[in-house]
């Protein structure tokens, strides 16, 4: 198998290659020492923020080096809307240490309105994010959701070092009236994956949460960064398409 760590998006923009990154900025974790953040900003100060969640523990800030995050960021970027990667200790509280540093410090950004990204293992820490935080809305890709008796979530978590942060969270603990958007990856290899995206789909439209569905036919997990397809590039175009609706649509029609 190629190595993901080194695969940027299938998609690209106008204007990405010019979107420069402020690396190696710095919040204060949950225990009192600094952790760094990527900020990647369009040329129009004050805009909306799209934060790339980490699930695992990653203080040394892996992750935001990766290739797929710098060209998410700057698709996002390119967009209208700034973007964030960053590195943490512990997964949900030092998120929550980063959004309250987003909405305080001076960084010509709007950190009151904020989107969450998350795919794959990060997808709990989302979640659980979500349930405490005011966040705008979030986009969520092939992703472990919600716990449940099949234990497809916590064995996914012990194999691959996620945080299975979604244990005991239900959809009643997030807010019902927040916007959704999940994307399917329709051939997901991993165990017992799509089954956790059904249930959460099911519950949301059980309790009429706003909620996009997207299944991607035929695409495997990680279909962003490997599956060089017109139907993958679609459907990163319609996640920037709803992060733009949600963050963006205010202020595009002042």
């Amino acid at each position: 198998m190629s190595d993901l760590t080194k695969k940027p998006v299938v998609l690209s923009l106008a204007g990405t290659d010019a979107i420069a990154a402020q690396e190696d900025l710095a919040f204060t974790a949950t225990d009192g020492h600094p952790l760094a953040f990527d900020l990647y900003s369009p040329s129009e100060p004050g805009r909306p923020v799209v934060v790339f969640v980490s699930g695992f523990p990653d203080p040394g800030g892996k992750l935001k080096r990766m290739a797929a995050y710098p060209s998410w960021a700057r698709l996002v970027a390119a967009s209208g809307m700034a973007a964030v990667t960053y590195a943490n200790r512990e997964p949900v509280a030092d998120l929550s240490r980063l959004l309250a540093h987003l909405r305080h410090a001076a960084l010509g950004v709007d950190g009151a309105r904020v989107a969450l990204w998350a795919c794959s293992g990060n997808v709990p820490t989302a979640l659980a994010t979500l349930a405490h935080e005011p966040v705008v809305c979030a986009a969520l890709l092939y992703g472990y959701c919600l716990d449940d008796a099949s234990g497809a979530l916590a064995q996914a978590a012990a194999r691959f070092g996620f945080l299975a942060a979604t244990r005991g969270l239900s959809l009643d603990d997030l807010p019902r009236a927040l916007p959704l958007h999940l994307v399917r990856a329709g051939r997901d290899e991993m165990p017992g994956l799509n089954s956790t995206i059904d249930a959460l789909v099911a519950a949301a439209l059980a309790r009429d949460q706003p909620l996009g569905v997207d299944n991607v036919a035929g695409a495997p997990h990680a279909f962003d960064l490997i599956d060089d397809r017109d139907a993958s590039r679609a459907a990163i175009a319609r996640v920037l398409a709803f992060l733009r609706c949600h963050l963006l649509g205010a202020i595009d029609r002042r």
